[in-house]
């Protein structure tokens, strides 16, 4: 374990704070971000080899949870730079140069990094598809244009990571690095989401955006560029941690309450009735049973996809089922901004809105149950027994 507890603890007391300001606001939370860029969890899984803490998926997993107790909104921003530090630890795909001049630059300022990759014609590359963004050769590099949504914390990051098709003969996909502020970038004001309103997940545009020419990662055939949702499963799991962080922040909201409210007819807190007793162990099963789901998995089977989407989405339906209970348990106060449920219920909803959204995991979940009986022993024989009772028939 590469992470401090007390260190995780004090980050998310400062995230906690400034959380109900940058919900109102919808800013870009500045507050919480720097917090997290103090306590050098931005680079927490930057590899041993560049002078690295080289921390696994797990234990960014539990970064992203204590974060998500704070603020989820400012652990989802913080979430894309962390993996990205991860997925440069374990594929090396940036060119060494680049990426060591944004390690001196985090050393700085908090350096956020983030994949722009949906389109309005698009949707999810989850659900397949190729990017209409182009990047087009130029005598120094590359000229960008195009448009992306829901690019979460658009104001606040120093580069974009953008998905787009070259103009070559034959046209490759592939990543390219735009750093913030460089002209032909419009950060398009449009997140109106119900929760998770400090992420900023606005859309942007870019107008023959001019990067060099090393800013390219990841160039192949558009035969292989599609989204493979199994390769990102863990990295989904770690990313429900979150919300697993913001149920959690429910729970302690819905103790607190029932151990202050003392109605006059009864003279003593609520949470001496059977009925919150009983509540909160529905809560408590839900919650940690979920704890158990998403560190379980990520500890044992890690290299397991169908396991891995499979605790996503068991994790995910308990997390947002748990928050429901405990605003239905509280009733009116559990609806009001002053009691702090109600903004843990809206952000609760995103988490399983990321993609591959439910219905697109329950089909990768349901073709496997089908593959794995058509490989298996009883799939054969019942296709021979099936066979035989047609030709009596």
């Amino acid at each position: 374990m590469s992470y401090d507890p007390t260190l995780l603890d004090a980050t998310a007391r400062i995230l906690a704070e400034a959380a109900p300001d940058a919900d109102q606001t919808g800013q870009f939370p500045w507050v919480g971000i720097r917090a997290v860029h103090e306590a050098g969890l931005l680079e927490s899984t930057v590899a041993s080899r560049y002078g690295g803490e080289g921390s696994t998926l797990s234990d960014a997993a539990h970064i992203l949870a204590a974060l998500g107790r704070g603020d989820p909104s400012v652990a989802l921003i913080s979430a894309m730079t962390i993996f990205n530090h991860l997925g440069q630890a374990t594929k090396n795909h940036w060119p060494d140069d680049l990426y060591g001049r944004l390690l001196e630059e985090a050393k700085q300022r908090p350096l956020l990094l983030n994949a722009a990759r949906v389109e309005p014609e698009l949707g999810s590359p989850a659900r397949g598809g190729l990017p209409a963004t182009i990047a087009r050769r130029t005598a120094n590099g590359w000229s960008i244009s195009g448009r992306k949504r829901f690019v979460t914390g658009a104001h606040g990051l120093t580069h974009f990571l953008v998905w787009a098709h070259t103009d070559e003969l034959p046209a490759r996909v592939g990543t390219f690095v735009v750093p913030n502020g460089l002209p032909g970038i419009e950060v398009i004001e449009n997140w109106k989401s119900l929760g998770m309103r400090a992420t900023g997940s606005h859309d942007v545009g870019y107008t023959d955006v001019e990067i060099p020419a090393e800013n390219a990662l990841d160039l192949v055939d558009p035969s292989i560029a599609q989204q493979d949702n199994r390769a990102h499963a863990a990295i989904n799991l770690a990313l429900t941690a979150i919300y697993l962080g913001a149920a959690e922040a429910a729970q302690a909201v819905f103790i607190q309450f029932a151990h202050e409210r003392i109605p006059a007819n009864l003279g003593h807190p609520i949470a001496r009735t059977e009925r919150f007793v009983t509540l909160s162990g529905e809560i408590d099963l839900a919650i940690s049973g979920a704890r158990q789901i998403i560190f379980g998995t990520l500890n044992h089977n890690s290299d397991d996809a169908e396991a891995l989407i499979r605790a996503r989405l068991l994790a995910g339906r308990q997390i947002r089922d748990a928050v429901e209970i405990a605003v239905r348990g509280i009733g009116n106060p559990g609806l009001s901004s002053d009691l702090g449920l109600e903004r843990h219920f809206r952000d609760i909803q995103s988490v399983l809105v990321h993609a591959p959204q439910e219905d697109t995991t329950v089909s990768i979940l349901g073709r496997a149950a089908f593959d794995k009986w058509k490989r298996s022993d009883a799939g054969r024989s019942d296709d021979v027994t099936n066979v035989a009772i047609l030709k009596t028939a």
